[in-house]
Parts: structure tokens; C-alpha cells; sequence
């Protein structure tokens, strides 16, 4: 599983003119689900991502949790995260999961978060599995992390 962890001020993911997800403060997540990934995979990474601190406290220091600033989390697959482009310059996806697998994992993924992040959490926004998307932020740092 590849994900890309952006920081932000607010993100909204839009599918055919119908909004689907928005967010506040909080964390925009990329998720690529690869052809290894496990249940497992997304438990850790889950755990990871409500662990970290990456949100600033008075002095300025990195030491918050997304938790502790009362942040929320928009998810969006994005299978294009796995692109292989070591060869020739069309995008090879070998290493994606077929997409049955890779919903089911994507799925898997949000239960394991909204579980670390815990009951009084905001709800975990989303995009559509598969849809054409289109994803609106507004960066805050810009602080953004690639997790594998």
C-alpha cells in the first residue's frame, strides 16, 4: 500500500458535479493498494497515520496528533500511486491490485483508521472506489508524507 499524506487547511473530492467528501483541517490520503497488501498492511498503516505528529503546537514544533488538533480525514483511492515508469513512457500498473481486491482493501483501510482515530472522531470522508474524481486542497505547509 502506497499513500500520500498531505496536510491540510481543507480538501473536497468531487465525482460527476456531486461532492463526495470534504474536509476541514486534517489529512487529504492518497491510498494505492498494491497486489501484496494484506488486512495487516492496512492495520499498521492505520495505526501509523493516527500516531503521527505532524501538526504544529504553540512554539511551532511538530508535536501534535491529528487527534489533539481535533482534525478530520478525507480518503481517496488513487491507484496511480503504484505506477511503474522505468520503461518506455506509458505508466505500467502491474504492481496495483486487481480492483475487486483493491476495494476491499481500500475499505479495510478506512475501517482501521476510523477504529485508531476512535468513536468521538469526525466521520472519515471519501471518494468514490474507481470514479473519476476530482480533488480540491488547499495545502498547509505544505507538509505532505509517502508511506509505504
Amino acid at each position: 500500500m502506497r499513500i500520500v499524506l498531505q496536510r491540510v487547511r481543507s480538501a473536497s473530492v468531487t465525482v460527476d458535479q456531486r461532492q463526495t467528501g470534504a474536509i476541514a483541517k486534517g489529512y487529504l490520503l492518497l491510498v494505492g493498494v498494491e497486489r501484496t497488501d494484506t488486512p495487516d498492511v492496512c492495520l499498521r498503516l492505520a495505526q501509523k497515520i493516527t500516531k503521527l505528529r505532524v501538526f504544529p503546537d504553540a512554539t511551532g514544533r511538530l508535536s501534535l496528533t491529528l487527534r489533539e488538533v481535533g482534525g478530520a480525514v478525507l480518503v481517496v483511492s488513487q491507484f496511480t500511486l503504484l505506477a511503474d515508469l522505468q520503461k518506455g513512457n506509458r505508466p505500467d500498473f502491474h504492481r496495483a491490485a486487481p480492483p475487486a481486491e483493491a476495494k476491499a482493501l481500500y475499505h479495510e483501510f478506512i475501517t482501521c483508521l476510523a477504529r485508531e482515530l476512535g468513536p468521538d472522531a469526525p466521520a472519515i470522508q471519501t471518494g468514490e472506489f474507481g470514479a473519476d474524481m476530482q480533488v480540491q486542497l488547499v495545502n498547509d505547509g505544505p507538509l505532505t508524507l509517502l508511506l509505504d
